[in-house]
């Protein structure tokens, strides 16, 4: 999804329409990640990127839309720009810690 929205709205409260483009944002990752897995897939993950516009988004990661959103309204932004594009995520296994060695 590439989609700039407006952050304000003529009927709407402001926190209203902020907390409207947030519940899209969280619907559409829901709805991504229960899509069907492919068999060399573990999870869905997702490249993110916000900002006032496409020229300049930052990359954020998905558990910080939210308060980047807040910070550009707070800024006095009327919209934002947001990438949030699917991909495929493989997990790691955790390096294990060195063994202690006492004397």
């Amino acid at each position: 999804m590439r989609k700039t929205f407006e952050l304000t709205h003529p009927r709407h409260k402001p926190a209203q329409a902020l907390d409207r483009v947030k519940h899209q944002l969280h619907k559409y990752i829901k709805r991504e990640r229960r899509k069907e897995l492919p068999e060399d897939v573990d999870f869905w993950d997702f490249d993110c990127r916000i900002g006032l516009d496409e020229a300049s988004a930052e990359v954020a990661h998905t558990a910080e839309l939210s308060k980047r959103l807040d910070a550009l309204v707070e800024q006095g932004a009327t919209a934002a720009y947001i990438e949030i594009l699917v991909k495929p995520g493989h997990r790691e296994k955790r390096p294990k810690p060195p063994a202690d060695e006492a004397p």
